[in-house]
């Protein structure tokens, strides 16, 4: 069985994909890691999960980096999850009701057990919120929480 705790690499990406979608060029890892405050070969890790599932793409030279390959209200937050985490469903039923002195019977067992129902249930209501919400939203909320001057800062910080 799974659980429903994320890795700490999704939290980064889905920041670095905020970020993305508000620079003016390609963003070099070595200046999104040095923004986030986490070290490169971390975050570098983490790119090339997004950019393996389609979701950023990378340009060498100068002025290389990372790119949204699409606009940031066609990326949702699951997309940015699932890069990350794998598309497996957390919980994973193990049919421990087949086991044990008094096993449920075959054809007790041709539906999904009570518990694989909830989790089942819960897995996709976790999803379908995470399917709601773009990258851009995500963008709108910081200009509201953090002020319309913090990705002018932002690009102005990137520029340098």
């Amino acid at each position: 069985m799974g659980d429903m705790k994320m890795s700490g690499g999704v939290e980064w990406a889905v920041h670095c994909c905020v970020v993305l979608s508000q620079a003016e060029g390609p963003v070099p890892t070595q200046r999104l890691a040095e923004f986030h405050g986490i070290s490169r070969t971390y975050l570098a890790k983490h790119l090339q999960q997004l950019s393996r599932a389609g979701l950023v793409s990378s340009t060498e030279g100068r002025v290389g980096g990372y790119r949204l390959t699409r606009p940031a209200d066609e990326i949702t937050v699951l997309d940015v999850v699932l890069a990350i985490e794998g598309l497996e469903p957390a919980f994973r039923c193990t049919e421990i009701r087949q086991n044990g002195p008094l096993p449920a019977s075959p054809t007790a067992c041709k539906r999904p057990c009570g518990v694989n129902r909830v989790m089942q249930a819960a897995e996709q209501a976790w999803r379908a919120a995470l399917r709601e919400v773009t990258i851009a939203d995500l963008a709108v909320t910081v200009t509201k929480d953090a002020g319309p001057q913090t990705f002018v800062r932002v690009r102005e910080w990137l520029a340098t």
